[in-house]
């Protein structure tokens, strides 16, 4: 028998942690859902960015409300604008970077374990919901990744120099 429960979980309600650089707002934990899947509400301003990396037992897939993101999935480059869903098989390499001032998406991860312990311990509960500096702490990710066996880092951010010495410019590092 599944341990799963009923959950109802209201716009401004879930438990709210800052991980890399952005907002994620719990809406469905793993454990609510008997492992299966976790669900959160992300949201980053401009330069959020993730390194290359990829999950080798977690599938990942995504809705963008607002905003605009570049993302590189296997080598490729694409733009994420409202109402584009994004799917991410296991084992596909990616990353993505915050383009528009605001982006908000609502993450949909199966199975729910690893990948809730690692956001959780490369993460740091947050005091109100407000965004973050855009910042990442690749070390922190790299060692949580391979703690939890949820990520493994593959590299820095891909993403055109051109792109990123604007962020940087931005003060956005």
């Amino acid at each position: 028998m599944s341990s799963a429960m009923p959950v109802i979980t209201t716009q401004n309600a879930g438990e709210n942690l800052w991980f890399g650089g952005g907002l994620l707002t719990f809406k469905v934990t793993s454990e609510q859902s008997g492992g299966e899947l976790c669900v959160f509400e992300h949201a980053a301003s401009r330069g959020k960015r993730t390194p290359l990396h990829l999950h080798a037992d977690s599938d990942e897939t995504f809705y963008l409300f607002e905003g605009e993101v570049l993302l590189h999935i296997d080598g490729v480059e694409h733009t994420a604008v409202p109402g584009t869903i994004v799917s991410i098989p296991r084992g596909i390499p990616h990353a993505f970077l915050v383009i528009s001032e605001l982006a908000r998406s609502l993450w949909f991860v199966t199975p729910g374990q690893p990948m809730e312990a690692f956001y959780r311990q490369a993460g740091d509960a947050a005091a109100s919901r407000t965004l973050p500096r855009a910042e990442i702490d690749i070390e922190r990710l790299r060692a949580v990744g391979e703690g939890t066996g949820a990520m493994k880092l593959l590299g820095p951010p891909p993403f055109p120099a051109a792109v990123l010495a604007q962020e940087d410019r931005a003060g956005l590092k």
